[in-house]
């Protein structure tokens, strides 16, 4: 059996696929599993050691510069490698039109949300069969729930993200135990505020731990930055790709952080993790595990300092503690 999974993005939408995965390596220990995802993204399902061959696509990228010639030369590459296989499933468990015409392309029939509870309706018209999946579900169950009815078999399997984080190393990184902040968003109403993550800071050294803060953007750097310089003890990361911040984290003591992929990715590595929402609702697209986690806050009620410190004390290994 050979199966496409078309999951794209975002980041954190990347992660909560993995556990189909997991789940259909369960089932059907011979299948072998391709995954279509955005080129950024590409790191993620490597780390999924059931993932046979990705196939990476830049709908983000290629919008920019639709017009261009070399723009539909790589449509083209990912039109041949979607077609060159014969699949006896392909699944969309994304219910855009974006992933809905990704399906098209391949071989084989096409599994999807029915339209009444796809993302985007128009999406279903791309699908061979179509499932009514409960929309008030976690994002995580929606996907499993979905494949568990293409395939036909049980929901209620183990939860398994199926990943463990590289061995890499880093020689800017100081010895001893760490926690790694993740306190960037692509939406400035996510973030929470500095002199808070100061404040948490200063109290994550006082336990013995080093508090590391990675980036991405030139803007995010120079947040991270300032709550550095605010808390002696503290280290600011290096830019790092997504496999290189799977190590990092998935070697952590703790992951604190706002509403982004990288507290999903945690999550699924078996971080203890506490995620600060601020203007979003975690009840649907909240960190998701099978232990050590937590979400904190919700839409216009910003967790405090000391909620946070309180999640601290109880997701750190009590063994650790001092």
């Amino acid at each position: 059996m050979r199966i496409l999974l078309v999951k794209t993005s975002s980041l954190g939408d990347v992660i909560h696929n993995l556990p189909v995965v997991s789940d259909l390596k369960r089932q059907f220990p011979e299948a072998l599993i391709d995954w279509c995802v955005e080129e950024a993204f590409t790191d993620i399902p490597r780390l999924h050691p059931a993932v046979d061959q990705i196939i990476p696509v830049a709908i983000r990228r290629w919008r920019k510069s639709l017009f261009s010639g070399a723009t539909w030369s790589e449509i083209g590459t990912v039109r041949q490698a979607l077609g060159s296989k014969n699949y006896d499933a392909v699944l969309d468990t994304q219910g855009l039109i974006k992933s809905g015409l990704i399906t098209f392309f391949a071989k084989g029939p096409c599994y999807g949300y029915a339209a009444e509870v796809a993302r985007e309706p128009l999406a279903s018209w791309f699908y061979d069969k179509t499932f009514v999946i409960p929309p008030n579900a976690h994002a995580v169950e929606r996907n499993r729930w979905l494949s568990a009815a293409v395939f036909d078999y049980p929901v209620d399997l183990p939860l398994d993200y199926g990943i463990i984080a590289p061995e890499l190393d880093f020689p800017w990184l100081p010895e001893g135990r760490r926690a790694v902040l993740l306190t960037a968003s692509s939406r400035d109403d996510k973030l929470w505020d500095e002199d808070r993550w100061m404040a948490v800071t200063r109290h994550l050294v006082e336990q013995g731990l080093s508090p590391v803060l990675p980036w991405g953007s030139e803007r995010e750097r120079q947040r991270a930055e300032r709550i550095v310089a605010a808390s002696i003890g503290a280290v600011l990361a290096p830019k790092l790709s997504l496999r290189e911040l799977a190590a990092l984290i998935g070697h952590a003591e703790l992951a604190v952080g706002v509403d982004t992929g990288l507290v999903h990715l945690s999550t699924a590595l078996g971080v203890p993790t506490i995620a600060l929402y601020v203007a979003t609702d975690p009840a649907l697209t909240g960190v998701y595990g099978t232990r050590n986690f937590r979400n904190l806050g919700g839409p216009g009620r910003a967790p405090g300092v000391d909620e946070v410190m309180a999640a601290i004390a109880q997701e750190l290994p009590k063994e650790r503690h001092r």
